[in-house]
């Protein structure tokens, strides 16, 4: 089997975290870069330069609701400016201002053990994050066990156990069973030893197969039979490449699930970031992880500041 840890190069695995994210958002710093200089070299908001803001932050995935807001809020600060602002640094305040609400950062409560069910669809690099999640819980010093939800994908448990094995935690699966029954044993076993945090992975579904988020609601109910206040976290893993697909995503898991945070994912260079502003305009769910690479600290708590900087620098 591939070794899922290893990182694509020696020379990235020394990059600081600043250039993986600069290099994740290239894509979409570029879109911007290249719709924006000539705005930004004129250093005056006018109908004309509004209406080239508007078309850029759209092809730059941001959505149209978003970019509304961002060129009302781009106008408020320029005109209390006095209209001798700049536009750039204006803007970065903007979408600041509209994205630092989503950094919140997952904070591991008293309660043991300490739930947190991951969802999402097919492909997102759900089962990699929890692996990349079960390393940073260890990091805290504290104990975890993983539940292998998606009872009916080989592969899938394969690869949890995997990330298991090289984290040394416990895997608790089954091969073609209920997946609420994963769950209740992974609890049940975790009370039993001691384990600080359980992460559940569940199987990918897409938001229109109504009956599969109906069984993911049964998971949800599950566990909060076998442990009344988990699961303490809700988690939706998203690829960055979805675009505004990722906005329904939330849309669909939030209203099935009640999302307490979400996971952006892929963001490998052709990634679409300014979803994250339409995702913070029309469904502000907390952005609790960022991840950058195949690498097992590829995976950070998301920084508003840090993600505008990447975006604009």
């Amino acid at each position: 089997m591939l070794d899922l840890f290893k990182r694509k190069s020696e020379p990235e695995e020394r990059k600081p975290w600043a250039e993986r994210l600069a290099a994740g958002l290239a894509r979409s710093r570029e879109k911007l870069a290249g719709a924006l200089g000539g705005v930004f070299a004129r250093r005056k908001l006018d109908a004309q330069t509004l209406e080239e803001l508007e078309t850029a932050l759209i092809t730059a995935d941001v959505g149209v609701t978003a970019t509304r807001h961002l060129l009302d809020d781009l106008s408020a600060r320029w005109k209390a400016s006095g209209g001798d602002g700049d536009p750039k640094a204006l803007l970065k305040a903007a979408l600041l201002a509209l994205i630092g609400p989503l950094e919140q950062p997952l904070v591991v409560t008293a309660a043991r053990p300490f739930v947190v069910m991951i969802a999402g669809v097919n492909g997102a690099g759900k089962t990699t994050s929890i692996g990349k999640l079960a390393r940073h819980f260890q990091l805290q010093g504290l104990s975890v066990l993983l539940a292998a939800g998606d009872t009916f994908r080989a592969a899938a448990r394969e690869q949890l156990t995997v990330w298991g094995e090289r984290n040394g935690v416990t895997v608790i699966s089954q091969a073609g069973g209920d997946p609420a029954a994963v769950m209740f044993d992974a609890i049940a076993a975790a009370k039993a030893r001691g384990i600080d945090v359980v992460l559940a992975d569940t199987a990918g579904r897409l938001p229109t197969q109504l009956h599969l988020m109906d069984e993911i609601r049964k998971v949800q109910r599950v566990i909060r039979k076998t442990e009344p206040t988990a699961p303490q976290e809700t988690l939706l893993v998203l690829d960055a490449n979805t675009g505004q697909n990722g906005l329904a995503q939330v849309r669909a898991f939030d209203d099935a699930l009640g999302l307490t945070g979400l996971i952006l994912t892929k963001l490998d260079g052709s990634a679409k970031g300014g979803m994250v502003a339409a995702i913070a305009k029309e469904r502000p769910v907390p952005l609790r992880f960022i991840g950058v690479g195949e690498g097992v600290d590829d995976l950070k708590p998301f920084v508003a500041a840090e993600f505008v900087d990447a975006l604009f620098d």
